[in-house]
């Protein structure tokens, strides 16, 4: 082998002791008749000494090893007289005896280390150079060690491990799908899954009562800092389990994630936030629950007050920021520029200073006496030194304005520290949500999510009132997973496509292999999918997934480093039977 040890293992019990070493030359430092090599592998780092006293010839070998020369070096290994107490292995170098050249290297074109000089679009271009660097790989252990301590649990409970296909039919419902052309089939398409969803429902009509996997999906979305084309799942269901079950179950290998991965432990089970409250009091349905600064309405307080703005709202709430009311008004405009900001889009901001003389100055003193200004302070709990901050406007736009700006707040006021975790489920999702561009329901997690068994009757008489058996799992604001119980009746599941605007045709074309399938005896049967690349972005703290994916896409979708996608050639496009036209 070209090593006896690696990079990160050695220490003062192997002192005297002959090694080989091979890795990556990390730097390079002459010092007097001595060079220092700090020799790198996924390992760890260990020093190496070239001694011009002990060995001319191989000190001037190593004078000319560049930056990330792949070497082989074998010596013995000295306890060091300055030591490095930063290094596993800062107690001890190798004396080096042989080297061998396994491979020269080219300048890298930014430092691999965890301080680069690289910028975002350089490291993605050389990201085989980028995965190099400690700060990223650990973000690939972590993953693998989430990975495997996901398969250890859910194994512990009688999961099985089932490979679902990656070419499947389109389902344009939902999210856009990634297409793929069939050369066999000339005219015809396969598609790229966004969820192995209706897959894992037809494994619970086989009897797999315990299926997961950790799968690949792929949607044609815009990006973010939380989304990429493809991404990752642990994709999990079960048979003949409620709703309760699955949060049982589910929230079990969170805290076991949790514990093996991070050795936090948590008490008792997570908090359950209905829908309907999460957007009430956080305007989001995913809140953070990190920090309080719940929302308070102050319509029925400030209507009638003579201020159009209040007046004419219909939606009227603020958050009590605690101990801020010595905000300048620099600070002040910086929040109402935030909350300005098109892509918040308020159109401005109130704002109310408790004051310590027991008094209140607001940016509304024209239309607010002081009276008034003490019944908003009253709701809103508010004491001397607080500033309370208002919006209104429409009821959801104007939740949804308020929940940014207390996400704002909390970040100004460092209550969201990444090292502290808040989870919750979030249940009690509507079935159905509106649109107004097309004038129709759409299914706001997909159509197989059944109804609360109670809610059935006003399918046709309240359609947008009726909630789902569906749940998210919430952890700092990230929803870092959802699910639902399935509709297994058949006649259940004509009733949603009709509500969805499928016709019988439609509905037997796109999803007629699993309608069938429900009438060979269908358990009543439910399940969750956990992004795990989420998963990992949490606990590594970082704030986008692209550092826990080897090799991400870039924010329009590109692989700058494979060049994909690109232009295939006419030969291809031939055999595929199609045409590639100018985009009008």
């Amino acid at each position: 082998m070209y090593r006896t040890n690696t990079c990160g293992e050695l220490r003062l019990s192997d002192v005297n002791k002959t090694v080989t070493l091979a890795g990556w030359v990390q730097r390079s430092r002459k010092m007097g008749g001595m060079i220092f090599i700090d020799l790198r592998d996924r390992y760890g780092i260990t020093q190496l000494l070239f001694d011009e006293s002990y060995d001319a010839e191989l000190c001037a070998r190593a004078s000319r090893l560049g930056r990330e020369y792949v070497i082989q070096v074998t010596g013995k290994v000295c306890e060091r007289s300055n030591k490095n107490i930063n290094l596993p292995t800062g107690e001890v170098e190798i004396l080096a005896s042989q080297l061998v050249v396994l491979n020269e290297s080219k300048t890298p074109p930014f430092t691999i280390d965890d301080n680069t000089d690289g910028g975002d679009d350089l490291r993605m271009k050389f990201r085989y150079l980028d995965l190099r660097r400690n700060i990223v790989r650990r973000n690939l252990y972590l993953r693998h060690q989430m990975a495997f301590e996901t398969r250890r649990y859910l194994d512990s409970l009688g999961f099985l491990e089932v490979e679902t296909p990656v070419l499947v039919g389109s389902t344009p419902e939902g999210a856009r799908d990634f297409v793929v052309p069939s050369r066999m089939n000339p005219g015809e398409f396969y598609a790229l899954p966004q969820s192995p969803q209706t897959l894992k429902q037809l494994l619970m009509v086989s009897g797999f009562d315990r299926y997961f996997q950790i799968v690949k999906c792929f949607r044609d979305e815009d990006l973010r800092a939380d989304r990429q084309p493809e991404f990752t799942q642990i994709d999990c269901e079960m048979s003949f389990v409620e709703q309760d079950d699955i949060l049982q179950i589910f929230e079990g290998l969170v805290k076991h994630l949790f514990k093996s991965i991070k050795n936090i432990d948590f008490a008792g089970d997570f908090p359950r936030m209905t829908f309907a409250d999460a957007m009430k009091y956080y305007g989001s349905d995913k809140p953070d629950i990190r920090f309080d600064m719940r929302f308070v309405e102050l319509k029925d307080i400030v209507k009638d007050c003579g201020f159009s703005v209040l007046d004419e709202a219909e939606y009227v709430g603020g958050i009590c920021a605690i101990g801020c009311a010595g905000y300048t008004r620099k600070q002040i405009d910086e929040l109402t520029e935030f909350v300005k900001r098109p892509q918040i889009g308020a159109k401005g901001l109130i704002y109310v200073r408790c004051d310590n003389d027991g008094t209140f100055k607001s940016s509304a003193d024209k239309f607010l006496s002081q009276d008034l200004l003490k019944k908003i302070a009253a709701q809103m709990n508010a004491k001397s030194g607080d500033l309370l901050l208002i919006l209104a406007g429409a009821n959801t736009k104007t939740r949804k304005q308020l929940g940014e700006l207390r996400l704002e707040m909390g970040n100004r006021l460092g209550l969201t520290d990444k090292n502290v975790f808040a989870p919750l489920w979030v249940i009690d999702f509507p079935l159905f949500e509106w649109d107004e561009d097309t004038q129709r329901y759409y299914a706001m997690h997909h159509p197989f999510t059944s109804p609360k068994a109670e809610d059935v009757p006003l399918l046709d008489t309240a359609t947008g009132t009726v909630r789902a058996n569906a749940y998210d799992m919430v952890v700092n604001g990230v929803e870092l997973g959802g699910g639902s119980i399935r509709i297994h009746d058949s006649h259940l599941q004509h009733k949603m496509f009709e509500l969805l605007g499928f016709t019988p045709e439609k509905a037997q074309a796109q999803f007629g292999f699993l309608m069938n399938a429900f009438q060979y005896g269908a358990p009543p049967h439910g399940g969750v999918a956990f992004g795990l690349d989420r998963f990992v972005s949490l606990f590594a703290g970082l704030d986008s997934i692209r550092d826990c994916i080897a090799f991400p896409k870039n924010n329009a979708g590109r692989d700058v480093m494979l060049n994909a996608p690109s232009v295939i050639d006419n030969a291809q496009l031939d055999e595929l039977c199609l045409k590639v036209e100018p985009k009008k």
